[in-house]
């Protein structure tokens, strides 16, 4: 599948799809393909070039591009998402996350003891990607985590980071009833509509 949403006017950028340290998941099966094939499509279409995850970080740096980093377990995540991210994170120099409201219950724990319910308005669950600018791979010596939640904490505290709402199809999978989920999400006959209407 081609695409001509982007022009040579993009601003370059280097990418790669996170799979380590997620178990044997990323490899399920999806619309008949990978979870990480899909997720490797995906940024691959975002017009960020690709580069292994085991790239010497000092590559990195010299290059001093952005960096993408795509979990391949929000395999179905628009191309055009990221390339918004990527377009946020060079415009405000800061890292740029792909987050999605939450939806479950969270509680208060105190001394072991269950309390009230937080309210859920003002929380935000780590999505893909994770956009670092320029800026930040050359500030940094080694990426902090592969954990895009520790990842996200680490960076948050030495840099600005900015939030954009993935589309339900960039939801995360944990398991292989989500993924069982998430294909009915973006199938044509779905119980939810591509348009992003739950």
């Amino acid at each position: 599948m081609t695409t001509d949403l982007y022009d040579d006017d993009v601003p370059p950028a280097l990418g790669t799809v996170v799979e380590q340290d997620r178990g044997s998941l990323p490899f399920a099966l999806i619309h008949g393909e990978a979870l990480v094939a899909c997720a490797g499509w995906a940024l691959g279409e975002s017009g960020v070039t690709p580069v292994d995850v085991g790239t010497n970080w000092a590559g990195l740096v010299d290059a001093a591009e952005p960096f993408v980093l795509h979990d391949a377990l929000c395999p179905l995540t628009p191309p055009e998402f990221i390339a918004a991210c990527v377009a946020e994170a060079i415009e405000h120099e800061a890292v740029v996350v792909g987050v999605r409201p939450v939806t479950d219950t969270v509680k208060h724990v105190e001394g072991g003891l269950v309390g009230e319910t937080v309210d859920r308005a003002g929380l935000l669950a780590v999505a893909s990607p994770v956009v670092l600018p320029g800026s930040v791979v050359v500030d940094l010596e080694a990426l902090p985590s592969t954990d895009f939640a520790v990842l996200v904490a680490a960076l948050a505290e030495r840099y600005p980071v900015r939030t954009l709402e993935a589309p339900p199809s960039g939801r995360r999978v944990a398991s292989e009833e989500d993924v069982r989920v998430l294909e009915a999400l973006t199938s044509p006959e779905g119980v939810l509509d591509r348009s992003g209407e739950e």
